[in-house]
């Protein structure tokens, strides 16, 4: 998975993108056609909307709210990463992460402004790249807590 080796490098202290890793993305990118890419796009949606529930339940354990507490932490990190995240997308993955921390699902919230432009597909990778370290880091269960979350959802979602 892209965000779980990311996120590993971070862990690591390493930085830049592994030659032989890149290629091979870059080679799987390429076989996708507009179906595979509309598949991929959707599962970043889901990825931002199954921690955003994570991090709802956990912040009203304490009676807090998710949108008040997680969203604007997020936002001032994407603020200081321009590259990744140019001031022009901040707003859509704000409110990406606002809709999924509402209950609502990122792709049908996100259908109602269009269709996701090219310039915003490394912020969404990145988007749910930055939930998954938070996870890991408010929930003290490790650094691959957030990806067992999702492989706790999916387990469930075949029992079902």
């Amino acid at each position: 998975m892209v965000i779980d080796s990311r996120l590993k490098a971070v862990y690591d202290g390493r930085s830049g993108t592994d030659p032989e890793h890149q290629r091979m993305v870059d080679q799987l990118t390429a076989s996708f056609g507009p179906e595979e890419a509309e598949a991929l796009v959707e599962g970043a949606c889901t990825l931002v909307y199954i921690y955003m529930n994570w991090l709802r339940s956990a912040f009203e354990q304490h009676e807090e709210d998710v949108v008040e507490r997680a969203v604007p932490t997020l936002v001032a990190t994407m603020r200081m990463m321009p590259r990744t995240f140019p001031p022009e997308v901040i707003p859509t993955m704000a409110g990406l992460l606002i809709a999924a921390g509402t209950g609502l699902s990122p792709n049908l919230w996100r259908a109602q402004y269009g269709a996701w432009t090219k310039e915003e597909m490394n912020p969404l990778e990145a988007t749910a790249v930055l939930l998954a370290e938070y996870i890991n880091r408010i929930s003290g269960n490790g650094h691959d807590f957030a990806t067992k979350l999702v492989t706790d959802v999916l387990s469930e979602a075949d029992g079902d």
